[in-house]
């Protein structure tokens, strides 16, 4: 096992990608040129029942984050932000369709909702009344359509390397969203954890999430550099694609490696915490190795009684497609919730933001 190098005070991280030993480094490209070119659409599995206390909107917004979205909807509902529901957190610079909920117990929705919704920047698509409020996390996946243009697109390994993700996976890095102009998310969140967590220091617990983006990104840079990022090891707790289900791999065998290779199993990595990692084997060294460089931050969010989890070190690129148009390039694919569009964008292009040396207009 080798480590990745990384320097815990250095901000932007040298995390690794993983195609620039096979292809050599990306061209410079652009994307987000204007919103149109970074499309998202959320999908859920199931949809809203016809009735209820709860008035469900499919909207589409653009440069927009989903919590002004949220605060403008509240507003002309006249009810508490906290009486609206979304699943996922969408980007600003973009354009984006995603459900809201609102509560609106024995009342219909206020007179000319489409029209003052456009007024403030979200088109109405659809409506529906459901019985429960829209919870975080209950979407299944992103859909995305994005437009890459500048020297990248003249790239002679571009279709190459989008070919090699398409068939291999792609790093399931946490986006330079997460971590805030020169990483000052990740730097407010160390002093806190220095101090001790506490709720009002970080109401919607941004912080908390910062920190333990940072350290998955760099368990998967540790991984990254030692080849076994889309590998099984000894002890690793492995992800099954598309679901949560997750189990304890003592030993790889023929029949588990070809399931990774074929993705149907992920390699599991931690989002630091307290409680039983399960881990065993190498899969423990990697995350003792992760403990001993980054002891602040690990012992901060045990303190903090964060409950660990698990993410997939890698994710699959569900029906994709590169399409050339005139002096660009278009890419569309979905990606499982959580899954990061700017972390398959950092395999084909080279940008600042892309390599975290500026910040991303965020969610």
């Amino acid at each position: 096992m080798s480590e990745a190098p990384t320097n815990a005070a250095a901000w932007p991280p040298a995390w690794p990608r993983a195609l620039d030993a096979a292809f050599g480094a990306p061209w410079p490209g652009e994307y987000r040129a204007c919103a149109e070119d970074f499309v998202v659409e959320e999908c859920l599995d199931f949809a809203p029942e016809g009735q209820g206390e709860h008035l469900w909107l499919w909207i589409e917004k653009r440069e927009l984050t989903t919590l002004e979205a949220v605060r403008r909807l509240a507003e002309l509902c006249q009810v508490s932000p906290r009486a609206v529901g979304y699943s996922g957190m969408k980007d600003r610079i973009a354009v984006t369709r995603q459900w809201l909920s609102v509560q609106l117990p024995g009342r219909e929705a206020p007179a000319g909702l489409a029209e003052a919704l456009a007024e403030r920047g979200m088109t109405l698509l659809e409506s529906a009344r459901h019985p429960r409020k829209l919870k975080r996390g209950v979407h299944r996946a992103n859909r995305f359509s994005l437009v890459i243009r500048g020297a990248a697109v003249d790239d002679p390994r571009l279709e190459a390397r989008w070919a090699w993700l398409c068939a291999h996976g792609v790093p399931n890095a946490f986006g330079p969203q997460r971590f805030g102009h020169q990483g000052r998310n990740l730097a407010r969140a160390r002093a806190v954890l220095a101090r001790g967590w506490r709720k009002r220091d970080d109401r919607q617990g941004m912080l908390l999430s910062a920190a333990r983006s940072y350290l998955f990104n760099e368990l998967l840079a540790m991984r990254l550099t030692d080849g076994t990022w889309n590998t099984l090891v000894s002890g690793e707790v492995a992800i099954l694609d598309g679901t949560a289900s997750q189990f304890v791999v003592e030993c790889v065998d023929e029949s588990l490696a070809e399931r990774a290779e074929r993705l149907d199993l992920h390699p599991g990595g931690v989002l630091w915490g307290s409680g039983d990692s399960q881990a065993a084997g190498e899969a423990a060294a990697f995350e003792q190795a992760l403990r001993e460089r980054h002891p602040g931050l690990c012992g901060g969010l045990e303190r903090a009684e964060v409950r660990l989890a698990r993410r997939a070190l890698r994710m699959r690129l569900s029906a994709p497609q590169l399409t050339r148009e005139a002096d660009c390039l278009r890419l569309d694919f979905r990606l499982p919730r959580g899954g990061f569009a700017t972390a398959v964008l950092r395999e084909l292009i080279d940008h600042p933001t892309l390599n975290f040396e500026t910040a991303l207009s965020g969610h």
